[in-house]
């Protein structure tokens, strides 16, 4: 059943907020504690919590505001969570191993696993990516700040990844980060607590379509987080094509935007080129594309397009992705091909809420109008 008048989740808050709400202070260090070293999900996980203080804060507050609902793993390592709300909305968040353990010759561990969460800021988006399948179900609302950081923790929890572990976030998932800046920004603020999960700025990157007015508004905030680009395309014809939003946001304001942005001189700026077979796979894009960049201190990550049932684009051929980042490299512009994790689940984002929310309508059908879903 869903809560019709939800609570907001003690994950909403920053600890100064939350000593402003409960008193005496040293409860606020035990229930932070509890938040982002345990895990907590509930307020009987809280021990060490007076029963009269976990009772009044039960009644204004939830702890971790997400459910799991589905989860799909990919052969690579790769976990994709469905994560379900309060008002029974959905959206999803992603778990994706980088690098895996490395040992020594006697088998001891000399340098952990590596671990990035893709993590979503809205149910749905409004930017419309003719090459998404996120923009399918059309924007729906905004995450609230606890909804965006009790991603991290519940994928953390479910992954037993200790909180002094190193993790990085990308703001990647579903919805356009930039929309939802405020929320973003508090987000940003609670992962890098010192008492909290600690991951700063660095180790945090945003990727926007480009909304080049708020590029401006987020470099103002100096947070400190990475930038990506999603760029996809070398001109505005193009580009409008893929993204609509292009032309309020057209090539060249985002560009501007991108140079005004505060970066870490040792730092470079990322864009995100989604590669289409037989639409931006070309030499002659390459060739516009380090035209395009020139001046900016840039990385380009070049990256499958991953096919899912209804769309009319396809994913590129091997070798005219290699032939592509030799002809970047080769003119002096740094180039990844992006590994393609997940390709054998739902990996193209917003797949998995899409199929989840045919089966829950479908059991709908079977049980007479009510759900019964099984939660792990």
């Amino acid at each position: 059943m869903f809560v019709t008048n939800t609570k907001p989740s003690l994950l909403d808050f920053t600890k100064k907020e939350l000593l402003t709400l409960i008193k005496p202070s040293f409860r606020v260090n035990q229930i932070f504690g509890w938040l982002y070293h345990q895990y907590a999900q509930d307020f009987n996980d809280m021990k060490n919590i007076p029963k009269a203080l976990k009772e009044e804060l039960a009644k204004k507050y939830i702890v971790n505001p997400l459910t799991i609902i589905n989860k799909e793993e990919s052969s690579d390592g790769t976990k994709k969570y469905l994560l379900q709300m309060q008002d029974g909305k959905t959206m999803e968040a992603v778990w994706l191993k980088m690098k895996d353990t490395q040992l020594d010759e006697n088998g001891e561990v000399v340098a952990e696993a590596k671990y990035t969460i893709c993590v979503s800021t809205q149910v749905g988006c409004k930017v419309g990516c003719s090459f998404c399948l996120t923009a399918k179900g059309g924007f729906t609302r905004d995450l609230t700040v606890g909804e965006i950081v009790a991603q991290v923790v519940t994928l953390k929890r479910h992954n037993n990844h200790k909180h002094n572990r190193k993790i990085n976030i990308v703001y990647m998932g579903m919805g356009e980060p930039l929309d939802n800046l405020n929320n973003l920004a508090k987000a940003i603020e609670i992962f890098k607590e010192d008492d909290g999960l600690c991951i700063g700025g660095k180790r945090q990157t945003v990727s926007t379509s480009g909304l080049s007015n708020k590029i401006d508004q987020l470099g103002k905030m100096d947070l400190g987080v990475h930038i990506a680009i999603s760029l996809h395309a070398v001109d505005d014809k193009l580009r409008s094509e893929l993204i609509p939003m292009n032309k309020a946001h057209n090539i060249s304001s985002i560009i501007q935007a991108v140079k005004r942005f505060p970066i870490d001189t040792r730092k470079r700026v990322m864009f995100e080129y989604l590669v289409i077979k037989g639409k931006n796979d070309d030499i002659g894009s390459a060739k516009k594309l380090i035209k395009l960049l020139s001046g900016i201190k840039a990385k380009v990550n070049l990256i499958y397009f991953n096919p899912y049932p209804g769309t009319t684009y396809d994913r590129p051929q091997k070798e005219d992705m290699v032939a592509f980042a030799d002809y970047l490299i080769k003119h002096g512009l740094l180039c990844t091909i992006r590994d393609s994790k997940g390709i054998d689940i739902s990996a193209a984002c917003g797949q998995l809420k899409e199929q989840g929310e045919l089966s829950i309508a479908q059991e709908r059908v079977h049980l007479g109008g009510k759900t019964q879903k099984d939660i792990s």
